[in-house]
């Protein structure tokens, strides 16, 4: 193989060497009309060598003999341009400074010569591949017409892969720009049609299977513009990665994705105060509890580009904090975090850890958070979801943390299910020790994060691969929803505001009908809704209800200094009595007793109406 990489390299070589002679030459029967004076054609034959030399080391140093010219690109030709004027300016500074001197004419000359010969060589290579490509191409049976949104530098690429890729049976049958005057004009041989607002049209004309969204540095709110246009079409959608996540700056087929519901709720990223975050994290020992989780380990993420002095990441799933400690190892991030696998039921072993690490901020993740699983096993959200709770609350005031914010969820909102009463018990365990603590303990409430475990959009997706049925509980339930990342980071800026006793809410916008979204997923993925694809209604989940609330009517709702982050007022205080009420849960919980355990919860919580979740059950039986 290298003695053929060399072999390769020489021939070149000694092309070169006959086009750079053959366009010197050229250049002297252009400057003298073919009538070369003998004494002319002596003073080259002194330079010709030198000259020569001149150029072979500039081609080399510019790694003209490495490129593999059969795939080159114009940033390749760009880069032969340049050489051969390197070459060419190197060469007369030559002439006029020790050798013979050439006429000027002669040496601007065989500087255009030589880029038209070495360069045009070079990428004829290219244009042989792609004529050979393009009579195999025109043989085959394309699979899939692809209506191309885009026809820039990202939509160019793609369109030339699909042209000349043989594995590809990809027919790119014309663009769609928003720029009114690319319409009308051809780009890599493929023409624009029209603007987003004739996609519809153009699908159905021209007979399209695929739509491809080709723009890499697109908002959100135009690509959830562009999505909503191309579902009525009924062809299956996709997308390249957004510019930063293209890494080596080349798109290609293989980097394309299906639409995904991030896409549909048409979001801009979160705007953070990093210099606030930075000033309360850095420096400082923090614990993620649940830190393998969905949650946890994208604010493991977060939290350590704020270079903290140690973070304690617990969890007490091994095979999460293993995907996490690797995760960050491939990163390169090996010092200062720490995987510890325990329960936060386990007191005596976390009185252990916050004695031994000191946490200066917690932020608490860990819990049993699957509604209709907790319906089914009671106890055991008591045990992780309070108790495990308390036990982190109690070390953190032992322990003088300064900051603890809890990860709570908009179903501890007036709960139909143990889940979300468990929940709230959390709440009112954070806001009455609170008033009696020097740690200052805050709480984070949101929906339902998209991709966490559990998530119903990775569920809808399998569904529709697998052909259907999609299932969904009720037409008419709606949830809000946030991605994993918006969660975490707004997380983050919460607790610059945590003051003690706060309930933050994030705004997650308008809640999202589930048969709605299923539909949207279905029409993206090239389908018809009941028609290519079923929805079945299941019925609702033990605990389940059809819309979620973020806040109590005692709670009230106040900004922040933050457009996404709301506080509610402090609602309970009295850590004495509520201690007695969970101490009484010891017992019930070890007899396992459901009735009594929500007896307990409705005790505890007033707003816990299991009416509505033994509604839910006997639907869901």
């Amino acid at each position: 193989m290298e003695s053929l990489k060399n072999s390769r390299k020489y021939i070149l070589m000694l092309i070169d060497i006959i086009l750079i002679n053959l366009s010197y030459i050229l250049a002297y029967c252009f400057r003298f009309n073919f009538d070369i004076p003998t004494y002319e054609l002596a003073r080259f034959k002194n330079d010709a060598i030198i000259i020569t030399v001149i150029y072979l080391i500039v081609f080399y140093l510019f790694k003209l003999y490495k490129n593999l010219w059969i795939y080159a690109s114009m940033d390749e030709f760009l880069i032969a341009i340049y050489a051969c004027i390197v070459g060419n300016l190197l060469g007369t500074i030559y002439g006029f400074t020790f050798g013979e001197r050439l006429p000027l004419s002669v040496d601007i000359l065989s500087g255009i010569i030589i880029i038209i010969l070495v360069a045009g060589f070079r990428m004829s290579f290219r244009i042989v591949r792609e004529y050979l490509d393009g009579k195999v191409k025109s043989h085959i049976i394309y699979d899939k017409r692809v209506l191309v949104v885009g026809a820039g530098k990202a939509g160019t690429m793609i369109v030339n892969e699909m042209k000349f890729c043989n594995e590809v049976n990809y027919l790119p049958v014309a663009f769609i720009d928003d720029d009114k005057y690319k319409v009308g004009t051809s780009v890599a041989g493929v023409e624009v049609m029209g603007t987003r607002n004739n996609i519809v049209q153009l699908a159905k004309q021209l007979d399209i299977d695929e739509i491809l969204i080709a723009i890499a540095a697109i908002d959100m709110k135009t690509k959830k513009e562009l999505l909503d246009i191309c579902k009525e079409t009924g062809c299956k959608v996709k997308l390249i990665p957004g510019i930063y996540e293209i890494i080596d700056g080349k798109v290609t087929l293989n980097k394309l994705r299906e639409v995904n519901f991030e896409d549909l709720l048409g979001r801009d990223p979160v705007k953070l105060d990093m210099e606030q975050i930075n000033d309360y994290i850095k420096g400082t020992t923090v614990m993620v509890t649940g830190g393998g989780g969905s949650i946890g380990s994208e604010l493991c993420r977060q939290i350590i580009k704020f270079n903290p002095k140690e973070l304690i990441i617990l969890d007490n799933y091994e095979n999460n904090a293993y995907i996490l400690q690797q995760e960050f190892r491939r990163n390169g991030i090996f010092e200062n975090v720490k995987y510890i696998i325990t329960s936060v039921k386990d007191k005596k072993k976390l009185d252990l850890i916050f004695n031994k690490y000191r946490p200066e901020i917690v932020f608490h993740a860990a819990a049993h958070k699957h509604v209709p699983l907790m319906e089914e096993n009671p106890s055991e959200a008591i045990k992780n979801n309070i108790f495990g709770t308390l036990n982190v609350v109690l070390c953190s005031d032992k322990y003088k943390v300064k900051k603890f914010v809890l990860i709570s969820t908009d179903k501890a909102v007036n709960p139909t299910n143990i889940m979300g009463a468990t929940k709230r018990v959390c709440e009112m365990i954070i806001q009455s020790i609170d008033k009696r603590s020097k740690t200052q303990f805050a709480a984070v409430r949101f929906g339902n994060v998209l991709g966490s475990n559990g998530s119903v959009v990775p569920l809808f997706i399998e569904q529709i691969k697998n052909g259907g049925p999609v299932t969904v509980t009720h037409k008419d339930i709606n949830r809000f929803f946030m991605t994993i990342p918006e969660a975490s980071q707004l997380v983050l800026q919460a607790g610059v505001y945590a003051k003690g006793g706060e309930i933050f809410v994030l705004d997650m916008e308008d809640p999202v009908r589930i048969y709605d979204l299923a539909c949207d997923l279905i029409r993206l993925s090239g389908y018809v809704p009941n028609k290519d694809i079923s929805i079945e209604f299941i019925g609702l989940r033990p605990g389940e209800k059809l819309y979620e609330e973020v806040l109590t009517k005692e709670e009230g709702l106040n900004r922040t200094c933050h457009n996404k982050i709301f506080v509610g007022r402090p609602t309970f205080e009295d850590f004495n009595s509520l201690m007695v009420k969970i101490n009484e849960f010891k017992t019930i919980v070890e007899e396992d007793d459901r009735e009594k355990i929500i007896y307990k919860l409705e005790e505890i919580v007033p707003t816990y109406k299991r009416f509505e979740s033994e509604v839910a059950v006997s639907n869901f039986i």
